[in-house]
């Protein structure tokens, strides 16, 4: 989980994310990315936005070609191509959202290429999903991979508070992923016993089986069908809007949109909504999977009203659930001190006397659980790992590919 308030350095705009990691070094992936992604988005946002006043100018000189003939000859054929694509997106949607369209394509390109490169974490049979939005004024621009899913809270006609879905759950099953992947020679099937779970097979192994169509990491099955693109989407919310709910597949697994919609909704304080639904949904777990282990749950609350209050997050980790509930001009200062890194310039305050003490203690609490199971992850390489743990169907990875030096070599 994470989010920052000012994001980029920029007044009135929001950035959260979760991120859901799989396979043996799944968490610290999950995490790696979590900490990268946020800058490089807000890196390439101010390169888009310098390119975008380069093309404004190359607009209006070829408005002034026609006085000054002589000088159209300056601009190539790809500018002037460039120009006219851009004036006919724009059109359709706002000027933001081409712009920050482009930015989560980029940054979620590099980060994958980051990924591979690292030879500190394995990501070969590795990854991790990721559901980001930026909310700057009513601009909401959400990037997506992998099947966390975003889900908006907004009132109907009637006035009842209603489920709307973001996102779409980017799995094997759909058809233009199923034939994406089936081009690159990657095959697509469920098993006997778990025949409404589509998988992701390498040409010629049943392994990894992995139960989704994009995600960072999992260079295995990236010559096969497996990409990092985000799909992208654009929404302008409205006054009937009233909060936006990103979290991984292990609520949306046993919990329906309007159920979280009403469980967020029902919560008070707002700032227990997030860790109100955790634990809805660990319930609903143990009712529904009595024999499975609980899949991991992360969730962070987005209210969109006035009020400053207006964030809540939680996350689970087996059968232990953390709650981080803060302050919307607090974010930034909190996510500074749990990741252990400054990857963007903040502005945000801390709350101030015996409140910050205790915020303290709850990052460092955050942090040396982060850092044990960083060491422990890293003990276990190459160790064997075993994803069969409870019902197959719960398992985003079903088996690792094993590979035999010899005839990869050949």
């Amino acid at each position: 989980i994470i989010k920052f308030q000012n994001f980029g350095s920029r007044t009135d705009t929001v950035f959260c994310g979760v991120f859901d990691g799989h396979g043996p070094h799944g968490h610290m992936v999950a995490k790696r990315v979590r900490d990268s992604l946020p800058s490089k988005l807000s890196a390439h946002w101010e390169v888009n936005l310098k390119s975008e006043d380069v093309l404004k100018e190359i607009s209006l000189n070829t408005a002034e070609a026609s006085l000054y003939p002589e000088d159209a000859s300056l601009l190539s054929a790809a500018d002037e191509s460039r120009v006219s694509i851009d004036v006919e997106e724009t059109e359709k949607l706002p000027e933001i959202f081409q712009t920050l369209k482009e930015s989560f394509l980029k940054a979620y390109k590099v980060m994958d290429r980051e990924l591979r490169s690292y030879t500190n974490i394995d990501c070969f049979c590795s990854g991790t999903t990721a559901v980001t939005l930026i909310k700057q004024g009513q601009d909401l621009v959400i990037g997506n991979v992998g099947d966390s899913r975003a889900v908006l809270a907004t009132r109907d006609k009637d006035g009842s508070l209603t489920a709307v879905q973001l996102t779409v759950d980017l799995k094997p099953n759909l058809p233009a992923e199923a034939e994406r992947i089936r081009k690159h020679r990657g095959r697509v099937f469920s098993l006997r016993d778990e025949p409404e779970v589509a998988r992701v097979w390498l040409p010629n192994s049943d392994s990894p089986g992995l139960a989704m169509a994009r995600a960072f990491g999992d260079f295995c099955l990236k010559d096969f069908g497996l990409i990092s693109v985000p799909e992208v989407s654009y929404r302008r919310l409205t006054g009937k809007d009233e909060f936006i709910v990103l979290a991984t597949d292990g609520i949306w697994d046993v919990l329906s949109n309007d159920e979280v919609v009403k469980i967020v909704a029902s919560a008070s304080p707002r700032s227990s909504a997030a860790r109100s639904l955790v634990e809805s949904a660990v319930r609903a777990w143990r009712t529904k999977y009595p024999t499975s282990k609980v899949d991991d749950c992360a969730v962070v609350c987005l209210f969109l009203d006035s009020n400053s209050n207006n964030l809540s997050t939680a996350s689970s980790t087996k059968d232990s659930v953390k709650t981080v509930s803060m302050e919307a001009n607090e974010v930034g200062s909190k996510i500074d001190d749990a990741s252990g890194q400054t990857a963007l310039p903040r502005s945000g305050t801390v709350r101030e006397g015996d409140e910050v003490s205790a915020e303290g203690d709850e990052v460092s609490e955050e942090g040396i659980e982060e850092e044990s199971e960083h060491e422990e992850l890293l003990s276990g390489v190459g160790t064997e790992w075993s994803a069969l743990e409870g019902v197959s169907r719960l398992n985003t990875l079903l088996t690792l590919p094993r590979f035999v030096p010899d005839k990869d070599e050949k």
